[in-house]
C-alpha cells in the first residue's frame, strides 16, 4: 500500500496518529478501513468521517491513498522538510514520519559540597 500522509499538528495532548497495513486493511487510530472494494485501475471515495483525504486508488495491485497525520508538536522538529512524507507498507505499522527533535541531555546529577569543619589536628 502506498501511503501519501498529510503531516498535521495536533493540540497539546491529542494523541498521535497510528496506522497499520494488514492486505487490502489500514488501520488507522484503532479503526479498520476495508479498502478491498478499490477497483483495479479505477478510484475509491470515502464516505463518512475519515483520515482519508481525496480518493483512493488501485494500479497494478496496489493501493494508492492519502491520510491526515497527526503528531505531537511538543517533540516534533518544528521544520518537518519540504516534502509530503509518502511509505510503502505490504504489512504491518507504518514508520513514524515525523522529524523529531534531539533527546534532552539527561540532567546531571547536582554537586554536593562537602564541608569539613577546620580545626587543628593535635
Amino acid at each position: 500500500m502506498k501511503l501519501t500522509l498529510h503531516m498535521q499538528a495536533g493540540l497539546p495532548g491529542d494523541p498521535e496518529t497510528t496506522a497499520s497495513v494488514a492486505g487490502d486493511i489500514l488501520t488507522v487510530d484503532g479503526v479498520e478501513y476495508d479498502l478491498s472494494p478499490v477497483p483495479e485501475g479505477g478510484q475509491a471515495v470515502p464516505e463518512g468521517a475519515s483520515p482519508f483525504v481525496g480518493f483512493m486508488t488501485r494500479e497494478g495491485g496496489e493501493i494508492a491513498a492519502e491520510i491526515l497525520w497527526r503528531y505531537d508538536a511538543a517533540t516534533a522538529d518544528p521544520d518537518q522538510g519540504g516534502q509530503i512524507p509518502v511509505v510503502r507498507v505490504t504489512a504491518g505499522p507504518l514508520p513514524d514520519p515525523v522529524a523529531r527533535l534531539p533527546e534532552p541531555d539527561p540532567k546531571p546529577a547536582p554537586e554536593t559540597e562537602t564541608q569539613t569543619q577546620g580545626g587543628d589536628n593535635v
